[in-house]
């Protein structure tokens, strides 16, 4: 029986719906037609052709919408009734809208009745919920069932990657009290590029033009900044300035990178534990692979274990060019948080870890995001070591604070001036940045 049949059959039964108010209107509907189809052939219905079981989802609803009880509803509200009916059996329920904006870059559910989304570096609730913490449970299975994934009691906590490249958590009690609770960090389809990104005030010009040169002088850059602060936003836009005639190999904890036009990148994930315990392969195990793969440039989405050694030794030993992103608060953070990684997998005395560091990375750039929601550049500085004094000591070559729309350039690194000799930039494009960056003019 197709579910149309199904309907015209509840339609001539007295076990229709009494409506109290519009916010009951989808849950009946739902109910309704939940209780004339199963699950599973919903499943074999979408699965066989997709356009055909929404087809019979609106014929279905067609159907119900003309009982006298609905004649009250205008065209453009029994439409969006049929689509959030669609969204909900076929897709994310209450989640589709803010997938579909692009506008929103985090999307977070806390539990049953709050529901949140981030827009412009900025915190609304949404106006639709959830009706209980079943159907949360049901749309985090809908999640990472595809993807071989589960979670349960004896695994309460579980990451994924939604088609569309978005970054999934999500946590269930016991760890959670007050119910499943799930977040979804989005990814523009359209990636920001650095002259974006100084578009919108993340980085003024300068900054844009000297992250330009530093990767194509192949300087080895660790981004680092808080949670949602935009450092994969902005090693995306530094990745887009490798050029094309170089093996890029990025490896990520979830792929969330994207090289829309280099024609030679390959990507790799890590994969977690299966239902049984086994088969993981970790960061670590990923770079340490990538080595063997001939790569001009390893790009590491998140350093934030063990890897962080394996980074330092790719780095040191002929992959110039390499690119990271690590959670640290500064500069002289991301260096303390570097040597504490590395001596989770070595014990190693500190002076040798910042020795490794200072050989390695060439430049940290800090990103963050201010109290309005506003990412930008706050400050990119090198790092050395003095053997003599067995210290190690950042400099900052650029800063800018959350009350300003321009930076300061502090100190001008030796490389700038070898540009020109190396067919990067020429002297003229060399002087009148340092002209506009506030720094000595090159010597005539």
């Amino acid at each position: 029986m197709s579910l149309m049949e199904r309907v015209q059959k509840a339609n001539n039964t007295d076990d229709l719906f009494v409506i109290a108010g519009k916010s009951r209107y989808l849950e009946e509907l739902k109910s309704q037609l939940q209780q004339r189809i199963s699950s599973d052939e919903i499943a074999s219905i979408m699965a066989e052709n997709p356009a055909r079981a929404k087809n019979e989802i609106r014929s279905a609803c067609a159907r119900i919408f003309q009982d006298d009880r609905w004649v009250s509803q205008t065209a453009d509200e029994r439409e969006t009734l049929v689509e959030e009916l669609i969204n909900t059996v076929f897709g994310l329920g209450p989640l589709e809208a803010l997938l579909s904006d692009e506008n929103i870059t985090e999307i977070m559910v806390n539990g049953e009745k709050a529901l949140f989304f981030e827009r412009g570096g900025k915190l609304y609730p949404a106006e639709n919920t959830f009706k209980d913490e079943e159907q949360v449970r049901a749309l985090i299975d809908r999640i990472i069932g595809p993807l071989g994934r589960r979670i349960d009691e004896a695994s309460p906590m579980v990451n994924a990657r939604l088609k569309q490249g978005h970054r999934v958590n999500a946590i269930i009690p016991p760890l959670s009290l007050d119910g499943p609770v799930l977040t979804i960090r989005k990814f523009r389809e359209h990636l920001y590029t650095l002259e974006e990104m100084e578009e919108i005030g993340s980085a003024e010009k300068t900054v844009r033009e000297f992250l330009v040169w530093a990767v194509l002088s192949r300087k080895n850059i660790a981004v680092s900044g808080g949670t949602g602060s935009g450092k994969t936003t902005l090693l995306n836009a530094l990745s887009c300035k490798i050029p094309a005639d170089e093996r890029i190999i990025t490896i990520e904890d979830s792929a969330e990178l994207k090289f829309s036009g280099h024609p030679h990148v390959i990507r790799l994930e890590a994969r977690p534990q299966n239902a049984e315990g086994t088969g993981e392969v970790n960061i670590r195990d990923l770079v340490i692979n990538a080595l063997r793969m001939r790569p001009d440039r390893i790009i590491v989405g998140e350093c934030r274990g063990g890897e962080a050694l394996d980074m330092l030794q790719a780095m040191n030993t002929g992959h110039d060019g390499s690119l990271t992103t690590l959670h640290a608060n500064s500069s002289e953070d991301a260096v303390m948080r570097l040597s504490t990684m590395v001596r989770y997998v070595a014990d190693l005395p500190v002076d040798v870890i910042e020795t490794q560091i200072a050989a390695a990375i060439d430049l940290i750039v800090q990103i963050t995001r201010d109290v309005e929601g506003k990412r930008f550049v706050c400050e990119i500085a090198s790092f050395c070591f003095s053997r003599k004094a067995s210290l190690g000591e950042v400099s900052t070559l650029y800063r800018r604070n959350r009350y300003r729309d321009q930076g300061e350039w502090l100190i001008c690194p030796d490389w700038i001036d070898s540009l020109a000799e190396n067919d990067l930039a020429n002297t003229k494009e060399v002087a009148l940045w340092k002209q506009e960056s506030c720094l000595p003019a090159l010597p005539s």
